[in-house]
């Protein structure tokens, strides 16, 4: 039987594609949501949740359990922004990114493990951001989570590597999301030509990256930090 495997915030952008390009690779996925399901995926086990609250990441896990079976592939993707300097940023905006990005990983992480440790097979992937190592003005609350999750990447790869649980990180660039359709399309271009391929990423490649990181021909990669980022970031991890 195929494994599960869980895709947090895979409701749309990067984990929806994520899911989506899993669920074709032949796995059963179950994405987790906050707001609204994915409407174009019946494939898909939509499940609510918000991984700032352990009890709804506990359901949840519950629910998939009951529904699929216990998660052996975690992809922990949820997470939100909000953008302002530093001297405007007040500590809401901090503490919830931090809550969303770091310590909402760091739960379902926790959970996804306890069952990956009786099967002695796991993989867990984090996905975090080139601004996690480079640092972006503006950003300063959501490049610390992401970049702390890193270091709890490399924690719990050591900590299971016992047990044939693998973790991993990948960090895209500047992709062809909904979070940048609101900007202009002078603002889109000058991103995506200070990007060393002179574009903007796609969902896909980043779903292909992180497809392959879960396979078995990824099965002595942990710890690792995969860019996907196309050379922005290039020397920082």
């Amino acid at each position: 039987m195929s494994r599960v495997v869980l895709v947090t915030g895979g409701s749309r952008g990067i984990g929806l594609a994520a899911a989506k390009a899993l669920a074709a690779d032949g796995y059963r996925v179950a994405v987790t949501y906050r707001s609204a399901p994915p409407t174009d995926s019946p494939e898909l086990l939509a499940v609510r949740c918000d991984v700032t609250d352990t009890e709804q990441v506990d359901a949840a896990f519950g629910e998939i359990e009951a529904t699929l079976g216990p998660v052996e592939i975690l992809i922990a993707n949820a997470g939100i922004t909000h953008d302002t300097l530093v001297l405007r940023m007040s500590d809401r905006d901090f503490d919830e990114v931090v809550a969303t990005n770091l310590a909402g990983g760091f739960k379902v992480a926790r959970r996804a493990v306890q069952k990956m440790m009786r099967a002695r097979y796991g993989r867990i992937v984090f996905i975090s951001s080139v601004v996690g190592g480079a640092g972006q003005a503006g950003q300063a609350n959501y490049a610390a989570s992401k970049a702390g999750l890193v270091g709890l990447a490399r924690s719990l790869a050591r900590e299971f590597a016992s047990r044939s649980i693998t973790v991993n990180v990948v960090a895209p660039g500047p992709i062809d999301t909904d979070m940048l359709d609101a900007l202009s399309d002078e603002r889109r271009k000058a991103i995506g030509g200070a990007v060393p391929l002179g574009r903007l990423g796609t969902v896909d490649e980043v779903a292909a990256t992180i497809s392959f990181l879960v396979s078995d021909g990824a099965s002595y990669i942990t710890g690792a930090v995969i860019p996907v980022d196309g050379g922005l970031g290039m020397g920082v991890w």
